[in-house]
């Protein structure tokens, strides 16, 4: 059976349902996250505010310099969840093959609705009318638009559906795809950050055109994902699609109106943060076997450590002594903070525990 997969990106998502709810908004700079005269970052930027290049996790005083006349909006979470899950029923009317990867896009697994009898560009190339129908249903109950891309496995749609944004729709052919990705730079496949970019900048390799040709060594660069790196410039993915519906991770961050190192302060947040994953392992009924510490400095350098833990922790006071624990031992707090941060990931069901013992 060909595959075949869609994948599916609101666009500027956040912003765009403030336009849509405030229609004095419309076709202005919208900036959704703290006012330019706080701490805080950008959180979404709508596409005439991305126009001064202003942009997600750019501190928000930057993005008032950027954009002066940028309209600053107070993120509307449970607005932004609630519109999710309608978007998400609305793709449950074409495939149950769905992957929710964050709150505005979604992978689907559309294979089943092809011809068995079709070759693979043919049955992609069918899947466009469904596409098409997805894009004006979200349009029809939500008032937004989409973009969609249809291609033969996850790398490829999602690059497909970045293509025309906004509102677009792209497929990419599998007899198309080596053309297709060649003038993309490399940092265009997911897993290259800036920093092995720079290591395949060095070596040459600007673009994934050049990682398609090149017969060098990656391993010093790219390290374990050196293999896959190739196989991604070749547009190969067999990743299946992650059908489960469990929570992976829980975090909470505290970002301080004014840069600090004071103890009693970042206690409080520590505290304030492990009380609220500890109340989210509660409503879902999971402890975790991983907790997470993550801090952002003036410069705005971002470390985060972690530890794995024998048995899962479940309460307040655990999660506040791990997260006490991790920066203590890697000497995080060398000066003051912009951010600090507790995550814990690798959920499972809580068991008897006995005393609570590090991993090894």
């Amino acid at each position: 059976m060909p595959r075949v997969i869609m994948h599916m990106d609101m666009d500027a998502f956040f912003a765009s349902v403030e336009q849509r709810d405030n229609p004095e908004y419309r076709g202005k700079p919208v900036i959704v996250g703290s006012p330019p005269d706080q701490r805080g970052v950008v959180c979404a930027a709508s596409y005439e505010a991305r126009k001064f290049k202003v942009r997600s996790a750019m501190p928000s005083r930057t993005a008032g310099r950027l954009c002066p006349a940028g309209i600053f909006v107070r993120p509307r979470m449970e607005v932004y969840r609630a519109e999710s899950a309608r978007i998400m029923t609305i793709l449950q009317e074409f495939t149950p093959m769905i992957e929710q990867v964050s709150v505005d896009e979604a992978y689907l697994d559309v294979s089943a609705h092809a011809d068995p009898a079709l070759e693979v560009d043919a049955a992609i190339e069918a899947a466009r009318p469904m596409a098409a129908e997805i894009k004006r249903r979200i349009r029809e109950v939500c008032g937004l638009t989409a973009s969609v891309g249809i291609s033969a496995n996850k790398f490829l749609a999602k690059l497909a559906s970045d293509f025309q944004k906004p509102d677009g729709l792209t497929v990419i052919l599998d007899r198309d795809k080596i053309a297709f990705l060649r003038p993309l730079p490399v940092s265009a496949i997911h897993g290259v950050g800036p920093v092995t970019a720079q290591g395949l900048e060095a070596l040459g390799l600007r673009t994934i055109g050049d990682l398609q040709d090149s017969t060098q060594a990656l391993e010093a660069v790219a390290g374990s994902f050196a293999a896959k790196l190739r196989q991604r410039a070749l547009g190969n993915d067999e990743r299946e699609l992650d059908l489960s519906e469990e929570r992976k991770s829980i975090s909470a961050e505290n970002t301080f109106l004014n840069d600090t190192d004071a103890r009693p302060v970042l206690r409080a947040a520590l505290k304030e943060m492990a009380l609220d994953v500890a109340q989210t392992l509660g409503k879902h009924g999971v402890g975790a076997m991983t907790v997470q510490v993550k801090v952002r400095y003036s410069d705005f350098t971002t470390l985060t450590r972690q530890i794995r833990l024998e048995e899962p922790v479940t309460t307040e006071r655990e999660i506040y002594r791990m997260a006490c624990y991790l920066l203590a031992r890697d000497r995080l707090v060398t000066g003051p903070l912009r951010l600090i941060g507790i995550g814990v990931s690798t959920l499972v069901a809580p068991e008897q525990r006995r005393q609570l013992r590090l991993g090894i």
